[in-house]
């Protein structure tokens, strides 16, 4: 394929998505800031679990080596 026919195809598609995406953006629908942010809290209370975990596991292996 030469390559003006490709660039060609590729700015259609750069075209033909962000126009999607504009479209997409423009309406009102999606989650409000309340809504963010509790998925927010959420997922922040997830990972501090995590490295809760995580860290209780870490300290029993040290304190079985010692």
């Amino acid at each position: 394929m030469p390559t003006y026919l490709v660039l060609t195809y590729l700015t259609a598609l750069l075209t033909t998505t962000r126009t999607r995406i504009r479209a997409g953006t423009r309406s009102d629908v999606g989650a409000s800031t309340l809504e963010l942010v509790i998925i927010i809290l959420g997922l922040m209370a997830i990972a501090t679990m995590l490295v809760v975990a995580v860290t209780a596991a870490v300290q029993r292996r040290v304190d079985q080596i010692n």
